[in-house]
């Protein structure tokens, strides 16, 4: 995929399928988008609103019931799944991390865009100096999805995957939603670093925390 590609985004609805007694919803409704490359996306809503929908066919982690999605005016549909990807970091809200270590936790977001070592992607997220602290540093293993440290250490963990990763297609879905106020800062003064020259969706729930 072109890293400057343009992201069109024509007539997509997407219907839940009924299950038993609870019949089908609609979760998007014949939406159209035009994102240029380097472009900032804010998706607002409350739960339920479509956000992640949208979001997880933009990945194909599902595809529209209707409607189609192209990336360089190519169907996403006809591009191979690993390209797709490996276009793409995301930064989700309850980030999904491994029982192996720290370095391998952060290096699973290698991609050929890769430009900066672990340890600077760490230094970067803020994620350096806690791991530092831990027994092993960066050879400590952190427990079935991450349970061995707090939450805020775990974006701060798929922040350092994302500057790592440094994929054209960037995705922030809560992405400080467990960092307390004075972590929030620094890494949202990282973020400048992290969504430049890339196309960028982010999702909340509150319009201050787009601001």
């Amino acid at each position: 995929m072109n890293s400057q590609a343009l992201i069109r985004i024509v007539g997509v609805s997407h219907t839940y399928p009924g299950k038993g007694k609870t019949p089908p919803r609609q979760a998007l409704k014949e939406i159209d988008l035009d994102i240029q490359s380097g472009e900032m996306i804010a998706l607002l809503g409350p739960n339920g609103s479509g956000k992640s929908t949208l979001i997880n066919m933009l990945c194909r982690f599902q595809d529209p019931t209707r409607g189609s999605i192209l990336f360089d005016g190519v169907d996403i549909k006809k591009i191979a799944l690993k390209d797709i990807r490996e276009s793409i970091s995301m930064v989700p809200q309850k980030p999904f991390l491994f029982d192996v270590s720290v370095e391998e936790n952060i290096e699973i977001g290698q991609s050929k865009y890769t430009n900066m070592t672990i340890k600077e992607a760490a230094k970067t997220s803020h994620s350096f100096d806690f791991i530092e602290k831990l027994p092993m540093k960066f050879q400590e293993r952190l427990g079935e999805q991450g349970t061995r440290v707090s939450g805020g250490q775990l974006q701060r963990l798929a922040l350092a995957r994302a500057f790592y990763r440094n994929a054209p297609i960037l995705i922030l879905d809560e992405a400080t939603s467990a960092l307390d106020s004075e972590n929030e800062e620094n890494i949202q003064n990282s973020m400048k670093q992290l969504i430049k020259g890339k196309t960028t969706f982010m999702i909340a729930h509150r319009f201050s925390s787009i601001r």
